[in-house]
């Protein structure tokens, strides 16, 4: 059943963030795998895994190119480098479809084949399609045009953003996943007939790698939530909205921080924790 769009809210959000449970450990609080970054964007590695770990993930898994590992850990040493058991993955921000390198497919199409819940971003939505675990997509009004006009759907990037609810809601039919259609207003659907609108807080977030941020926000949110998603893979569309909505939440509290001025997607993924705990004390 389609219902009408809504626009997510704090005390939606609230209801979406898992608290660590007395016997948890940090595989049962959620392993988040990532495949991110390249040689050309290795910031977008380190953003989404700051941005993942500030959301209360247990632990990120980096799988992505061996070039970016050292700056990944530089600024988060806590993140295990290589392969291993995870609850969730993150695949293909900071990536370029077009440069993509016979190792960096096979690490992205492991991820894809390993059947848990998985955020696929820009450089790996051309992908969408050759597996069948929960999936959400996270782009922008070019790449789900450019996602759409390949699959033999046409659409400019012009048409996407005239009418960003009804595009969004096609490309949930026919790709058969959740979608998260970032804008000013964000657009979050799925084949089910979910529908939810996150409205920006501030402008200042249209900056570069704020949605590596948006990404690694997520996909923690995915990590954390596995036990629900082994059996309700509709709870993936709220968690898209959450991270959306935590997103807005962190840009505005970064931006006041600074009298209301510009931010950076460093100072977004640095408010993150502060907005979960203000939510939580709801």
């Amino acid at each position: 059943m389609t219902r009408a769009w809504r626009e997510w809210s704090a005390d939606d959000a609230a209801r979406r963030i898992a608290v660590p449970r007395p016997d948890d450990d940090k595989y049962a609080r959620g392993v988040l795998g990532m495949v991110t970054g390249s040689p050309e964007y290795p910031g977008a590695a380190v953003l989404g895994v700051e941005a993942a770990h500030r959301a209360g993930v247990g632990m990120v898994r980096y799988a992505g190119p061996r070039a970016v590992r050292p700056a990944v850990l530089a600024r988060r040493p806590e993140t295990v480098c290589g392969t291993g058991r995870v609850q969730a993955w993150l695949l293909g921000s900071g990536i370029d479809a077009g440069r993509r390198s016979f190792v960096l497919l096979g690490d992205l199409a492991h991820g894809l084949a390993d059947r848990v819940p998985t955020v696929v971003d820009s450089g790996a939505l051309d992908l969408v399609g050759t597996h069948t675990a929960p999936t959400v997509i996270t782009p922008h009004a070019r790449e789900l045009a450019t996602l759409l006009t390949a699959r033999e759907i046409p659409a400019s990037v012009d048409e996407v953003r005239a009418d960003p609810a009804g595009w969004a809601e096609r490309a949930a039919g026919e790709l058969g996943v959740a979608v998260l259609l970032k804008g000013a207003v964000t657009h979050v659907c799925d084949p089910d007939g979910d529908r939810y609108t996150v409205t920006a807080r501030t402008h200042w977030l249209a900056t570069a790698g704020t949605g590596d941020v948006l990404g690694g926000i997520l996909g923690a949110l995915v990590a954390t939530h596995h036990r629900e998603l082994a059996s309700d893979a509709e709870v993936l569309t709220e968690l898209a909205a959450t991270a959306a909505w935590l997103h807005a939440e962190a840009a505005r509290r970064a931006s006041a921080a600074f009298g209301g001025g510009p931010i950076t997607a460093l100072d977004v993924a640095e408010a993150v924790p502060a907005v979960v705990g203000a939510l939580l004390d709801r």
